[in-house]
């Protein structure tokens, strides 16, 4: 087994302060493309399983992981497996990182096996050496399927915890923005745009301007900052700051985000052949600005590449967000739940309950008969029924036995009363028998009762009025008869 294991030298000398590190299929295919563009000052380093796409690889760094474990022949899109190659070849990783290195980009494509798996590992052995990290990862392409795609969600959070930045593009981004493209296109655009990170964070560091970002203004907005967006837009003619500064902001880099929010920006403009002037760099920064808000630390710098002709280039990265400035990685699906009307429902038992009182159970003589208490229909049913279904179960409740009382009931020994019937018989019967008695014969006749009629008295003289039945004679006494009443 030991002379399968392919041993690579790893040269040492004039090691650059920036390195980039593909891991697995993906990030070692943005390695090989960045490698071919050409980045200024940076080393490339390939960590793969697969020994045979090490082999076809020009870089010029190379660590087979878990040569052991795998025997070169790759992880199987197991992310455990990927996770257990990075830690057994991990002190290569680490021989590789102490040379100098203050900067480290880790690309990886996530979704499969050993990008997810040792990605996460290889940025904590870096972050643990004190080393900048930067993890610029990619979202697999819908097409890929529901299993990679929930790997891939499940790498970027582990992965999230080890890096100082983490840039996410995410491919399904790219077809909305290019449209549809071929199989070989779509995915040598996510190499391109994944490359076009790294290599503009990258060269505001190594390139030198005239008002000059170096390594400490970078450190200063991506150490420890969370996830970052980045955007990179180039013009020209007339209005090329403008066309360029929003090509940046809209770059699919950005992943469906704006830079609101955002706590620092770190503003890179590059030129050609004709320099930039101050009321171009006025309209940039405004710009800029004015997108991420005016509580955003600004730091900007510009450069020269005689490459760019009469282009202009605009770079941003904006830092200081929260993870969920990512939202469609961290979204719960909702969980939707099919009940069949044929499958059989979730019933919920109804007791009954006895509310019968305790009796004591010592016996009482009886000298009565007792009343027959009421007990349970046998044939009462009980309805059991689900309130989140409108479906009910008949059950039929076998019936119970209630408790009997039995009362001890003394008798009486006095004279029963007579019914009331008998009591009130006779009151109405002749209560009109004697009518005309009682209209044509007085009360005091009918009681026997003698009363003498009497003669009336004499009349006297009461008044100066008086009625009699004699001819009517006006008094002369009469006062009102004269004009003198008194």
């Amino acid at each position: 087994m030991g002379d399968d294991i392919i041993n690579f030298d790893l040269p040492i000398a004039n090691q650059s302060i920036i390195k980039v590190i593909g891991v697995g299929g993906g990030g070692g295919n943005a390695v090989n493309y960045m490698h071919r563009m050409g980045i200024k000052d940076v080393d490339f380093v390939l960590c793969n399983t697969d020994a045979q796409a090490l082999v076809n690889s020009p870089v010029e760094f190379k660590v087979q992981l878990g040569a052991t474990l795998t025997e070169g022949r790759g992880a199987g899109n197991k992310p455990e497996i990927g996770r257990q190659a990075a830690i057994e070849s991990l002190q290569q990783i680490v021989n590789l990182l102490q040379k100098n290195t203050k900067m480290v980009f880790i690309t990886a494509g996530m979704g499969g096996g050993t990008g997810t798996g040792a990605a996460p590992i290889i940025a904590k052995a870096a972050k643990e050496l004190g080393i900048l990290t930067v993890a610029i990862v990619t979202i697999p392409f819908r097409t890929e399927g529901r299993k990679r795609m929930m790997q891939a969600i499940e790498g970027i959070r582990n992965i999230s915890q080890h890096v100082d930045s983490l840039l996410v593009i995410n491919n399904e981004k790219l077809l909305e923005v290019y449209g549809n493209l071929k199989l070989t296109e779509a995915f040598a655009k996510a190499d391109d745009v994944l490359a076009t990170a790294a290599k503009g964070i990258a060269e505001i560091i190594t390139v030198h301007g005239y008002i000059n970002v170096d390594f400490a203004d970078v450190e200063t907005v991506m150490y420890n900052s969370g996830v970052a967006l980045m955007g990179s837009g180039r013009a020209n003619g007339e209005n090329r700051a403008l066309e360029a500064v929003k090509q940046a902001l809209e770059s699919p880099l950005l992943n469906n985000n704006d830079i609101s929010g955002a706590r620092n920006i770190l503003l890179n403009i590059t030129y050609g052949q004709d320099e930039i002037t101050m009321e171009e760099v006025g309209v940039i920064i405004d710009y800029v600005q004015h997108a991420a808000g005016d509580d955003a630390d600004l730091i900007w710098g510009n450069g020269c590449d005689p490459s760019l002709g009469e282009d202009l280039k605009v770079t941003v990265i904006a830092t200081g967000f929260g993870t969920n400035s990512i939202p469609e990685l961290y979204v719960k699906e909702r969980n939707i739940e099919v009940i069949s009307l044929d499958s059989e429902q979730h019933v919920t038992k109804v007791e009954l309950v006895n509310d019968t009182p305790e009796v004591d159970p010592t016996p009482i003589r009886q000298t009565s008969k007792p009343k027959k208490q009421p007990t349970i229909d046998p044939a009462q049913r009980v309805i059991e029924f689900d309130v989140n279904s409108d479906v009910f179960e008949v059950k039929t409740v076998q019936p119970t036995k209630t408790n009997e009382i039995e009362l001890d009931i003394q008798p009486t020994t006095g004279k029963p009363a007579a019914p009331l019937a008998a009591q009130f018989s006779g009151t109405s019967n002749n209560k009109w028998a004697n009518l005309d008695e009682i209209e044509n014969i007085p009360a005091f006749k009918r009681r026997n009762m003698n009363i003498e009629p009497s003669e009336p008295p004499k009349s006297t003289t009461i008044s100066k009025v008086t009625l009699t039945d004699d001819d009517i004679i006006i008094n002369p006494e009469n006062p009102y008869l004269y004009d003198n009443v008194d």
